[in-house]
């Protein structure tokens, strides 16, 4: 047997057969992709919550808790995001491993942030940690341990695959800070009707408002728009993102009256299908993280 051919047999020997995957689910696509990324050939992942849907709307249906039922790992955000999740548990009478993916991560107080919290009613912990880089390092580290507590033939496999994550995770992080520190402090400002970037904000420095009385589940009047672009003139803001203004003449009034950039659409709690611009949390935070500093420029 020539010598080159032998690492290529023991990775092929150290990558179980499909039907030897380890099941693991998560609860929403940003978990999904994680776990996908430190788990590869050895886990079989589904997502409760996928891409483009919204988690804290969901509600378990009872093919959720046959999925559950089957899983060995269960991947979870913790920190109150899924409101769901003890119902689920309870009904699936799950026996396996559940992973809480933020354990570790300083949580930030949503009442110490400057958001409106339109839709979203976490107590006063602002769950969305994965907005940081270095939090989703500790995610991935949870994540790692857990396949590995699950598979432990799979343990080098999950530690190189984490390590390697991680550092593209460096990465990410560096980029931003050098794109944000390039810009200066009083343009930093971002107004969304979201209120899921605390950590982005602290992060890198950057105040994100909430247009008053613009809520998800209502079009927004002509009063509500004057009293928006008085806020965006008051503060200086150079970069909206508003996701319920779907409207295009409302976008072309706001930007045209308050002279400013609308800068398009940011993804805060799911990844994007796979055709669109953040099918994988690299690509989210990359994509939010472009579209921001280029809105806050001149």
């Amino acid at each position: 047997m020539k010598k080159s051919l032998i690492p290529l047999l023991l990775a092929l020997l150290a990558t179980p057969a499909l039907a030897d995957k380890l099941p693991v689910l998560a609860s929403f696509s940003i978990l999904a992709d994680l776990t996908r990324e430190v788990g590869g050939e050895r886990v079989d992942v589904a997502s409760l919550v996928g891409p483009d849907q919204d988690a804290h709307v969901f509600q378990p249906a009872p093919q959720d808790v046959k999925k559950l039922a089957a899983a060995k790992v269960f991947v979870v955000n913790g920190l109150g995001f899924e409101g769901w999740l003890s119902r689920l548990s309870k009904s699936s009478g799950f026996k396996g491993q559940t992973v809480v993916a933020s354990q570790g991560v300083k949580a930030q107080d949503m009442a110490e942030e400057e958001h409106d919290h339109h839709g979203h009613d976490h107590g006063h912990t602002d769950p969305h940690a994965w907005h940081n880089p270095q939090n989703v390092k500790l995610y991935v580290n949870n994540i790692r341990a857990a396949l590995t507590q699950a598979d432990p033939a799979g343990k080098d496999y999950y530690s190189q695959r984490a390590s390697q994550y991680s550092q593209q995770l460096d990465a990410l992080d560096a980029d931003a800070r050098q794109r944000f520190a390039a810009i200066p402090a009083s343009q930093r400002k971002v107004l969304t009707s979201h209120d899921a970037f605390g950590y982005l904000a602290q992060r890198y420095q950057i105040r994100f408002l909430s247009p008053q009385g613009v809520s998800t589940d209502a079009e927004a009047s002509a009063k509500t728009v004057a009293k928006l672009v008085r806020q965006v003139k008051a503060e200086k803001i150079r970069a909206v993102f508003v996701e319920n203004m779907t409207d295009k003449r409302l976008l072309e009034q706001l930007s045209r009256e308050a002279g400013v950039q609308v800068g398009g659409k940011l993804y805060a709690d799911a990844l994007s299908p796979a055709n669109g611009p953040a099918p994988s949390y690299l690509k989210l935070f990359s994509h939010n993280v472009n579209s921001l500093s280029a809105a806050m420029k001149p």
